[in-house]
């Protein structure tokens, strides 16, 4: 997939066949200090990662400063307990992680109602207007949402929030299936960037295999006491079910 602007292109270059790290934790984890997500950047840089994915004006201004040379995918995080959208989900938001430095801006692309009470996927047409320099990172659910996602101006669109909206909350793993469908139909429209459910490298191959320009990895990277929850669950005969931690809000306190 190919984008008229040379400044784009290059970014979706580097990022194509790679790697990308999510830099993530809350004030509210055990693994939380000030200065861990810019400590999780350097780690993926040296391991080779060819881009990040960053939570907060606050820590995406962090890793900036530290002058990584890697592409930052931005977010900003927002939970209400009337809705399962939490993925930048307004203006105020998206503003807040561009004026902080991040070269992709990454939306619920989602057919989920907002706090606000639009659609989640409404926001793209806007944000497409207000930044036309700015990549966007549609994370969505379903084929359908991609489609409409690339119809409105997204240039790349991932499953990030497969199992995170009401329709697909039952749902744990990774559906190759769909990622293999999503890639056949849209990946001549867009950059089709595998995000979710991801827990080893064989994961990541596969979903190389199936047509994906490159992968997301997080928990698996970054957060050691998710994956330690993954080990307990399984020790316990599934009794404690590590995905509903993973999934769980958290206060809003990063700015």
């Amino acid at each position: 997939m190919k984008v008229n602007d040379p400044k784009k292109q290059a970014i979706l270059d580097q990022l194509k066949g790679g790697l990308i790290v999510s830099c993530q934790t809350q004030k509210d984890e055990p693994i939380y200090t000030s200065d861990m997500t810019v400590k999780m950047a350097e780690c993926a840089k040296w391991a080779g990662a060819v881009g990040l994915r960053i939570n907060s004006p606050e820590q995406i201004r962090q890793v900036k400063e530290a002058n990584l040379g890697l592409p930052i995918i931005g977010l900003y995080k927002v939970w209400h307990d009337d809705t399962y959208v939490f993925i930048t989900p307004t203006m105020k938001e998206v503003d807040a992680i561009v004026e902080a430095g991040a070269d992709i801006i990454a939306l619920d692309c989602t057919s989920e109602r907002t706090h606000e009470g639009t659609q989640a996927w409404d926001l793209i047409k806007e944000v497409r207007k207000k930044y036309p320099d700015h990549l966007i990172f549609a994370d969505c659910s379903t084929i359908e949402e991609a489609n409409r996602a690339i119809e409105n101006g997204a240039e790349i669109v991932a499953p990030t929030l497969y199992g995170y909206t009401q329709a697909t909350q039952h749902i744990e793993g990774a559906d190759y299936r769909m990622i293999g469908q999503l890639c056949r139909e849209v990946g001549n429209r867009a950059a089709v960037i595998m995000e979710g459910h991801l827990y080893t490298p064989e994961d990541a191959i596969k979903c190389m295999f199936l047509g994906c320009h490159s992968v997301v990895v997080g928990s698996a990277i970054t957060r050691p006491h998710y994956v330690a929850k993954r080990f307990v669950d399984a020790l316990s005969g599934y009794q404690d079910d590590w995905r509903k931690v993973e999934k769980a809000h958290h206060t809003n306190e990063l700015k």
